[in-house]
């Protein structure tokens, strides 16, 4: 298991989410390292659909403007039908994570393949359910991590973003009041 020192911020609604990932790229932090996750909304009212050009995914549907913003600034995009969970998309290295979560097979004691990839990178199983039900409520993980020096930097950005949750995780220091 490879340990990373991550920041979790969950947020209600799309903009919220797209807000934070912009407020981190001005401030100057390394998008290479941010993922952002979230289920994939379509009825039969709306044509979805997904491509790939190069090495960017290109979406349409009810929140292809959003994903569509969120692929140009981050590295790696998926799809994922998760059992529990439902269809959800993500970009960034959490992308990497649920794979090898996959392909180790380490999906195991109740977790999802998001849950095994969050696991794999030190979040403690308490969290990951929490994470997991959020997602499930139809909000937004950003996931920021790295250094303590570069978690604790997005946990000073996200923390004046609407954030409705802030989880610090490894050895970051962690806020004593307000969210997180």
């Amino acid at each position: 298991m490879t340990r990373e020192n991550a920041v979790v911020a969950t947020y209600h609604t799309h903009t919220d989410a797209e807000a934070a990932v912009r407020e981190l790229q001005q401030a100057g932090y390394d998008m290479r390292k941010l993922s952002i996750i979230g289920k994939d909304y379509h009825t039969d009212e709306h044509v979805t659909g997904y491509y790939t050009t190069g090495d960017r995914m290109q979406y349409w549907g009810k929140l292809g403007a959003f994903w569509g913003g969120i692929w140009g600034l981050l590295f790696g995009s998926a799809f994922f039908l998760i059992p529990g969970l439902g269809p959800m998309l993500a970009a960034g290295p959490i992308v990497t994570w649920i794979v090898g979560a996959l392909e180790g097979a380490v999906v195991t004691g109740g977790l999802t393949a998001i849950g095994a990839g969050l696991y794999s990178i030190g979040i403690p199983k308490d969290s990951i359910l929490k994470y997991e039900t959020a997602l499930k409520t139809d909000q937004f993980l950003l996931i920021a991590h790295g250094s303590p020096a570069e978690a604790s930097k997005a946990q000073a950005i996200l923390r004046t973003t609407p954030v409705a949750d802030l989880g610090v995780h490894g050895d970051a220091p962690r806020a004593v009041t307000g969210k997180g």
